[in-house]
């Protein structure tokens, strides 16, 4: 099976959907921020390993404690995924931060203040004029 192949992009889907439901309502884990989304999931080719890419709405320290979290009840969430999925393994899931959506906005922002800063420099240089 290729990486990109029909039935991969099938199977990523399905894991995300499983591993965000069983973040979502069946971990207990205090360090697991409530703000937790699984963004994107990447299952080798093999079904052998899993990338899941993490997205935190919090600190940093929230961030880290969510991923310390899910690293801990690894053994759990892949034993869920083997009950609710039928695949020939079980995937073994390493879980990795996305902070995408956090760099997006920041650039978006900045872009925003450049922008802003110009039409002021603009509007100053066009009363000077008159």
């Amino acid at each position: 099976m290729r990486k990109n192949s029909i039935k991969n992009t099938r199977i990523n889907g399905e894991v995300q959907k499983e591993l965000s439901a069983v973040i979502r309502s069946e971990i207990k884990d205090p360090r697991i921020h409530p703000m937790t989304s699984v963004m994107a999931v990447e299952v080798a080719p093999d079904l052998k390993t899993c990338k899941a890419y993490i997205s935190v709405l919090g600190s940093k320290e929230a961030k880290e404690n969510t991923i310390r979290g899910l690293k801990s009840a690894e053994g759990y969430i892949r034993r869920q995924l083997a009950k609710n999925l039928n695949l020939r393994n079980t995937p073994e899931i390493r879980f990795i931060l996305d902070e995408s959506i956090e760099y997006g906005v920041h650039m978006s922002k900045m872009i925003d203040d450049v922008t802003s800063r110009d039409e002021t420099l603009r509007e100053e240089s066009d009363g000077e004029k008159q």
